[in-house]
């Protein structure tokens, strides 16, 4: 019997005629519906003509199948089962659902909830969608990217193949706008592209009183997996306080399964039953939370799935603790992870009106008022940010390689495709143009990520389809962190185990064989290019040789050999490290399933591995070996390092010593060593450095013709003044023997005659008054003669070199060689300045003359009673 009280209750049906005018008049719709007001269940019900309209009547117009496509398996079960409530019904008469490895559905069910990636593989086997008449996005603001891939395709089905097929977009809250643009170009009814009307149903929620509630102290923000703990003893505090504060149930939202665990704990005793609802949860809890009506308070820790996706009866309290979940990728690292990030005001927005379905409510927020409008808008489209490698094989085959035919919101980035492109053509999966060979269509068929349909497909000729499929459904759905970080030992754990997960990774394990099955038919030698995987040893071997091999094949990137202290190398260059006490630190080789790096850290974080061997590495990884005779520069032996090695990526594998480098790869190394420590490489005598010191003086004074002796100028073209050298030089040693002297009278400009005229200009020594020939400091910015006082007597003029251009610094000494003045001006000194040193000096000095008038004083370097002899 229909539930025609329940039906009428359900605000939605009052915008049913607007929906089904504006489908019979476009084809495409945005439907805008908040939480509650039964989008997810009046609509399909009456878009399929079992009920009729918003009078929740059983329908009397034409029956039409509906495909509702759900973000989550645990939505589209819950879906299906309150739509078969609706009509009095059991799941899998007229209302059905199909999700990875379960379908209930049966020969009169004219409403299926699938999940997105049920739709696109249907889609990809029967581009048509035969027998559908309209298909319902449900959710579509989360923007997943099954969820947009489906849209496209569905919009590029209407233009091209079923134009009568209707679409509609449905979404609590969603970007409308661009959602009826999008729309509105793949509309096909009047033969012109206009958006796509927006149909909004008014919502029948209460009233929701807000409460700031930030942590006491500051905690530290999110990053990678990790939330501080201080938070979530924080969040489990706010929701004792709601239990003390307010009546009804409480919905606490958190990121992950982990948090939900971590706070379940800290809720003991807390007075109310405390259920946890997530993807993995087992169906009887989840239907437990969904039913409602139990005796005592309950409090229901769930992730995102129950921010629009579910409706939790009883619930008059919301707790936030401000966090989400979303993926990233590392295409520099190859690593692929969840990320914690802070909730975008939209999902506060939907997560708060879960607080007022049923009555008034209050919503608790983790954090300050003032933070609020600093939070994103929108999350993060899952397009932008996540791994595209199963998006481009879907588009690839669709047809649309680059996806540059497909509707979609946000274009895929580029540096993304490409990476996705590149992996693709590793496993064989696309042609060199980017084309879907017929392997990739069967890889796309296993309904698993294209890495590890790829180690399902290959590995289950080495190992048995059932083995691969164990270990791939390990693969799929990563175990629980109590199973640790061994995957063989996480393998066995789960054969025995009772859990849910060992239930559902069972499930999953049989699927997978079923549809190796299927895809591959008698194909069994479906190999890639070069990996070899056959010749691994049959379908004998161990549990570890097997499980090591399935994951090399799924991530041969991620091959990895010990460096010592559980710390690892990846073929794809990253290091990696086990967490202390890991079982795994003795092993040579890892194939690393799951990894991630913190952001404080440079290496990966291993938290599941194969023990491996090189020869599985080598023949799982095939397209990563390479042998390469290398001659360069080593800065850690500053020295030139000729030798072939072979590689797996990143990793070493052999070296050898490189006996007869080619002379111009040596050269070129010697190049790269002295680019890198400078010219101080050679050997640098005190005349040396004086003739460099008095070519940049000229340089700087005079100019052209006159060379530039910096480091840079000198580095930017050693080949004018050091190339004989360069080419016979071996290694370091024999350009340590070079005299750096020698070379650089390369540079005197010999061309133009000025060359003759450097001793001239820039003197290495001057004679003075007293016939001494002294050295001139040419270090500084002005040159300096340094010299003893009594040997300029009688000198009336500062000495001035280049061709009188510039004045010598004079700096006067003491008879002990200490200075006593510094001048430019040597007649102002003696005019001035030379009383004042004398009066100092003389008692000091009674053995040196020191005349009242200098100017007319014999110059001298003896003292008096030497003079007087002489």
């Amino acid at each position: 019997m229909i539930r025609t009280d329940a039906l009428e209750r359900l605000p939605v049906g009052a915008a049913l005629p607007a929906l089904d005018e504006a489908l019979e008049t476009r084809g495409t719709a945005v439907l805008c519906a908040p939480p509650g007001t039964g989008k997810t269940t009046l609509v399909p019900l009456a878009l399929a003509g079992l009920t009729d309209g918003g009078r929740a009547l059983p329908g009397t117009g034409p029956v039409r199948r509906v495909v509702v496509a759900e973000p989550r398996r645990i939505a589209a079960r819950a879906a299906a089962r309150r739509m078969a409530w609706l009509l009095g019904e059991s799941v899998g008469e007229r209302v059905g659902f199909s999700v990875r490895g379960e379908r209930r559905t049966g020969p009169g069910t004219v409403v299926e909830v699938v999940t997105t990636g049920v739709l696109l593989q249907r889609l990809q086997r029967d581009p048509e969608l035969a027998g559908v008449d309209v298909v319902v996005l449900d959710e579509c603001h989360e923007r997943h990217l099954d969820a947009d891939t489906a849209a496209a395709f569905l919009l590029d089905v209407r233009q091209t193949l079923r134009p009568e097929l209707r679409l509609v977009a449905a979404s609590a809250t969603t970007d409308a706008a661009g959602w009826a643009r999008l729309l509105g170009d793949g509309a096909v009814s009047g033969g012109e592209a206009a958006e796509a009307p927006v149909v909004e149903a008014a919502g029948a929620s209460h009233p929701v009183e807000v409460v700031w509630a930030p942590p006491p102290r500051s905690v530290r923000p999110p990053h990678g997996m990790r939330v501080d703990p201080a938070l979530l003893e924080h969040v489990a505090a706010v929701v004792r306080r709601a239990l003390r504060e307010r009546d009804g149930d409480v919905l606490c939202f958190l990121p992950g399964v982990g948090e939900i665990g971590r706070v379940a704990g800290q809720l003991a005793g807390c007075g109310a039953e405390v259920l946890q609802v997530h993807g993995r949860a087992p169906a009887e809890v989840q239907d437990a939370v969904l039913a409602g009506g139990t005796e005592g308070r309950r409090v229901v820790l769930a992730t995102a799935v129950a921010e629009s996706s579910l409706t939790v009866p009883g619930v008059r309290v919301v707790v936030d603790a401000g966090l989400a979940r979303e993926p990233r990728t590392d295409h520099a690292r190859g690593l692929s992870a969840l990320t914690t990030v802070r909730a975008s005001r939209v999902a506060a927005r939907q997560r708060a009106g879960r607080a007022g379905r049923e009555a008034p409510g209050a919503v608790y927020r983790c954090w300050a008022e003032e933070e609020d409008g600093r939070l994103p808008r929108w999350p993060s489209p899952e397009i932008t940010v996540a791994d595209l490698t199963a998006f481009a094989l879907q588009a690839a085959c669709w047809g649309d390689p680059d996806a540059s035919g497909l509707a979609l919101l946000d274009p895929p980035p580029g540096g993304a495709m490409a990476a996705a492109r590149e992996v693709l053509r590793a496993i064989g999966a696309v042609d060199a143009d980017g084309r879907v060979t017929g392997r990739g269509t069967r890889l796309a068929r296993l309904g698993v990520h294209p890495r590890l349909a790829r180690a399902l497909l290959d590995g289950a000729d080495a190992v048995g389809a059932r083995r691969a499929a164990e270990v791939v459904a390990l693969l799929s759905e990563e175990p629980p962190r109590a199973y640790g970080d061994d995957l063989v030992a996480a393998w066995r754990t789960a054969r025995r185990g009772g859990d849910a997960y060992a239930a559902r990774w069972r499930a999953e394990s049989r699927r997978l064989e079923g549809a190796l099955r299927a895809a591959r038919g008698d194909g069994r030698a479906d190999t890639a290019p070069g990996d070899g995987a056959a010749a691994t040893g049959g379908r004998g071997g161990t549990d570890d040789a097997a499980a090591g091999l399935v994951v090399a094949l799924a991530f041969p990137e991620r091959v990895a050999r010990g460096r010592g202290q559980g710390a690892y190398l990846m073929a794809s260059g990253t290091g990696a490290e086990l967490a202390g006490g890991s079982r795994l630190g003795s092993a040579d080789w890892l194939a690393v399933a799951v990894a991630d790096r913190p952001v404080t850290s440079a290496s990966a974080r291993v938290r599941l591995a194969a023990v491996t061997d090189e020869e599985t590495a080598r023949r799982a990884a095939a397209p990563l070996l390479s042998a390469d005779e290398e001659v360069h520069w080593s800065e850690e032996r500053r020295d030139v390092t000729a030798r072939r090695v072979e590689r797996l990526g990143a990793v070493e594998l052999l070296v050898r010593p490189l006996d007869s480098p080619e002379p111009a790869r040596v050269r070129a190394a010697l190049l790269e060593g002295l680019r890198c420590e400078g010219p101080g490489l050679l050997r640098w005598s005190r005349e040396a450095s004086e003739l460099r010191q008095r070519l940049a003086f000229l340089h700087r004074e005079l100019g052209p013709p006159w060379p530039d002796v910096s480091d840079a100028a000198l580095l930017a073209d050693p080949d004018v003044w050091l190339g004989p050298e360069l080419d016979r030089a071996a290694r370091r040693a024999d350009l340590e023997r070079v005299g750096a002297g020698s070379v650089l009278t390369r540079l005197l400009p010999w061309a133009t005659g000025d060359a003759v005229r450097f001793e001239v200009l820039a003197p290495q020594r001057m004679e003075v008054p007293s016939g001494s020939r002294i050295r001139i400091d040419y270090a500084g910015a002005q040159p300096v003669l340094a010299v003893k006082l009594q040997e300029l007597f009688g000198l009336q003029e500062t000495p001035r070199i280049a061709d009188g251009r510039v004045p010598l610094l004079v700096h006067l000494l003491s008879p002990a060689g200490r200075p006593a003045a510094v001048t430019a001006d040597l007649a102002s000194f003696w005019r001035d300045g030379y009383r004042s040193v004398r009066a100092e000096l003389r008692g000091r000095y009674p053995k040196h003359p020191w005349p009242e008038d200098p100017a007319s004083a014999e110059p001298t370097r003896h003292t008096k009673a030497r003079l007087n002899r002489t």
